[in-house]
């Protein structure tokens, strides 16, 4: 089994309400670069693991567009990832280079790290829009929040042709936020 793999299985296994997200996001950096590094890989895949484990270190948000926020949970979903792939026995070089990847999930900064977020982003249209709307209808986020969400989620891709892939499904969802309420 490749580390990869037993990723995917320690994904499925440990995030079950939102593992969909993790997969479709390798899924997105198989499809729009299918050469990509195993850090590449393994980062996009295992991004979000810190919301898998909570615990009293994990950050807590009101609002999803908060920048320490999201600093708080890359980092901590590095810390996670990095123990996991030191139980497997992964080389430190790897360990270092998925940790680094994670820490800039949420911004990007290079073309790896701007290949995970871009990956991040279009996962979270193609399979998080009903589960933030579903937010708003029960009131845990206001559509004010949910819709700003949704809009940084679309203008942080940085590569523009990466970008337009997401450009098609922003509309619905600011749409269908509108409805939410």
């Amino acid at each position: 089994m490749t580390l990869v793999e037993a990723a995917r299985a320690w994904v499925v296994e440990k995030y079950p309400y939102n593992r969909t997200h993790l997969l479709r996001t390798l899924e997105w950096i198989d499809t729009l670069a299918p050469a990509a590094s195993e850090a590449v890989r393994l980062a996009a895949l295992t991004h979000d693991m810190e919301r898998a484990f909570p615990g009293p270190d994990q950050p807590m948000h009101a609002d999803l567009n908060d920048p320490e926020y999201q600093r708080l949970h890359a980092e901590r979903s590095a810390r996670i990832v990095t123990a996991w792939l030191r139980a497997q026995h992964a080389d430190e070089t790897l360990v270092g280079e998925v940790a680094r990847l994670i820490e800039a999930h949420e911004v990007g900064g290079w073309p790896d790290a701007d290949l995970v977020q871009a990956a991040d982003s279009l996962s979270f249209f193609d399979t998080n829009i009903d589960l933030f709307l579903e937010f708003v209808r029960t009131g845990r986020f206001s559509a004010d929040v949910v819709r700003r969400k949704f809009t940084h989620g679309y203008e942080r891709i940085r590569p523009e042709p990466l970008r337009a892939l997401a450009a098609p499904l922003l509309p619905r969802s600011r749409r269908e936020t509108g409805r939410a309420k």
